[in-house]
């Protein structure tokens, strides 16, 4: 990997990848409902109820872009409920984005790098 001490990519938005079982999916239901009602400009993404991609175990994705990140992020750390929850930036390189600049939110849990790109191919 290269050294990012001096990283000055632009953020466009951020993706919050809210995990759970199939015990905890009432309680990720909740958290869902309140984030979309709370933040309208929050992109919802579809349940995930097997792995997919990178990820280790059943979530979904809040997609948002930056300016939403003040109130947003807080927002899930004080209500996540004890869900996981993996919130990175979107800069356009997604292994990076994903193991190097990821917030985790409860447990951290092993991501499957091999499904991530370098670059996303619209950069």
């Amino acid at each position: 990997m290269r050294d990012t001490a001096a990283e000055t990519t632009p953020i466009y938005a951020w993706h919050a990848h809210v995990y759970y079982t199939p015990e905890t999916k009432p309680v990720a239901l909740r958290l869902r409902e309140w984030v979309g009602a709370r933040f309208p400009a929050a992109v919802l993404g579809r349940w995930h109820d097997a792995k997919v991609g990178p990820h280790p175990q059943s979530m979904y994705q809040i997609a948002f872009p930056a300016e939403l990140f003040p109130t947003l992020a807080p927002f899930l750390a004080l209500n996540r409920m004890g869900l996981t929850v993996l919130l990175h930036p979107e800069s356009g390189r997604p292994k990076d984005d994903h193991l190097l600049h990821a917030m985790w939110m409860g447990a951290v849990l092993p991501l499957d790098d091999s499904m991530l790109p370098e670059v996303e191919a619209r950069h």
